[in-house]
């Protein structure tokens, strides 16, 4: 996805040719330090730390105060951003809506509930929109209670569907192509929460406040009500979940990154070339056909992601004699956020930069409202070899946390022998998503 700028940096290393030792050693390498982790945490933790840690209060929250300055702040961004999609220049090097959406809050967003803890809630502007509402309207009521068995299949498809504009699209950081996708998820979040409940719908239907709470759940900040906990990192992935629809939700989060860098392989888009070129003659039938295959790859690597996990339980199953779906899920969640640093990092990096340069002049009408429409990036700031470091280092580090995560809770339900029998089939699954993402991230 190129923003604003050429980024062939952007998503992943355009195939180095400098690494000092073959690619495939790297691979060798990551397996070896997930086997080796796994012979660690069978033969060190014996008792589960996760689920037993505690949490000690940290600060309490103004939590009215504070909640109307983010919430109203979160909104206003919300204005600004739809305004200029709508209204600007239609150029995704000059609007600020493309940079916003795919790089701050997209990329940003995930870092900051990773490292400070779920603030999400508190910024999300149609939550804050419909707070708002109910003050007009007191004593409104939902009509209809959201059914458990949706849970969270609902966000599941919705974040599918951001997913697919950003990867599978066409042309998806055209400001007007945003500004009908956010006019229309802001609809469907606000009609869902008329019709549901807030609080409801938040939970189970609205895509960010689930991929975002997950993700939070790393974080070693916990928020409950008006208070602040510390807590051990990733001790709130401790436990099972048994809410429908967070494997769907998990696969997607996993399977839409890992398709992203597939489907910038040379071997995907002459594939992809080859259906379009030589039939169709219409330049726009052959972009909504490649969106289409996009579509349909996308959703064949979610399948994946959902496939391999549920093999890997069955076969824990077998050790366990009990049903292990729920009890494991979680420990995917690291994994999720490793592949959104690994695949990202660099366009983070590198395409931030330009955000100086549009909050002075969001809508690119050649304003200088903060004196920083001058500032230029550097695209050279990153080298090839140091971006496949971090990818290397973001994924074995994530799977070996999510490695740990399992091995957590294995124990928790099972005696030491048949708990680090269970994990077999995790191992074998952690090694296949760390290979797999390095080989998609290596491929020119």
């Amino acid at each position: 996805m190129t923003v604003a700028f050429s980024l062939p940096l952007a998503h992943g290393i355009g195939g180095v040719k400098d690494l000092p030792v073959p690619a495939w050693l790297f691979y060798y390498g990551g397996a070896i330090v997930l086997v080796l982790s796994f012979v660690a945490l069978g033969a060190l933790w014996k008792r589960p730390l996760l689920a037993q840690a505690r949490r000690r209060e940290w600060a309490t929250i103004p939590r009215r105060a504070l909640r109307i300055v983010l919430g109203a702040f979160g909104f206003g961004v919300l204005a600004l951003v739809t305004a200029a999609a709508l209204f600007g220049e239609n150029e995704s090097g000059t609007n600020i809506t493309p940079t916003f959406v795919y790089v701050v809050f997209w990329l940003g967003m995930p870092l900051v509930v990773v490292l400070f803890g779920n603030v999400w809630p508190a910024l999300n502007p149609w939550k804050a929109a419909a707070d708002a509402a109910g003050t007009l309207v007191p004593g409104w009521r939902a009509p209809f209670e959201y059914p458990r068995r949706l849970g969270r299949w609902p966000a599941a498809l919705l974040l599918l569907s951001f997913a697919a504009l950003e990867l599978a699209w066409y042309d998806p950081s055209s400001p007007r192509t945003l500004a009908i996708a956010i006019v229309l998820y802001s609809w469907i979040t606000w009609l869902g929460m008329a019709a549901f409940g807030t609080d409801a719908w938040l939970r189970g239907g609205e895509a960010f406040t689930v991929y975002l709470w997950l993700l939070s759940r790393i974080s070693a900040i916990g928020i409950r009500g008006r208070r602040l906990l510390l807590r051990p990192p990733c001790s709130a992935l401790a436990g099972d979940d048994h809410t429908p629809g967070t494997l769907a939700m998990i696969s997607v989060m996993l399977g839409s990154v890992a398709f992203d860098g597939f489907s910038r392989t040379t071997w995907w888009q002459n594939r992809r070339f080859s259906v379009q070129a030589p039939h169709i003659d219409s330049p726009h039938l052959a972009d909504l056909i490649g969106t289409g295959l996009n579509v349909v790859g996308m959703i064949a690597a979610v399948l994946a992601v959902a496939g391999s996990y549920l093999v890997a339980v069955k076969i824990a199953e077998s050790f366990g004699h009990r049903p292990l779906v729920d009890s494991f899920l979680l420990s995917l969640v690291p994994i999720a956020f490793a592949y959104v640093v690994a695949h990202y990092f660099s366009l983070f990096v590198l395409q931030g930069q330009v955000v100086p340069r549009l909050i002075s002049d969001p809508f690119g009408y050649g304003w200088d409202l903060f004196g920083t429409a001058g500032v230029r990036p550097n695209f050279t700031i990153l080298k090839p070899r140091t971006i496949w470091y971090v990818q290397v280092g973001a994924l074995v580090v994530g799977h070996v946390i999510g490695l740990a995560v399992a091995h957590d809770r294995a124990i928790s339900l099972f005696r030491p022998r048949t708990a680090v029998r269970t994990q077999y089939a995790m191992l074998g699954l952690m090694v296949l998503y760390t290979v797999g993402g390095m080989w998609i991230l290596s491929r020119p």
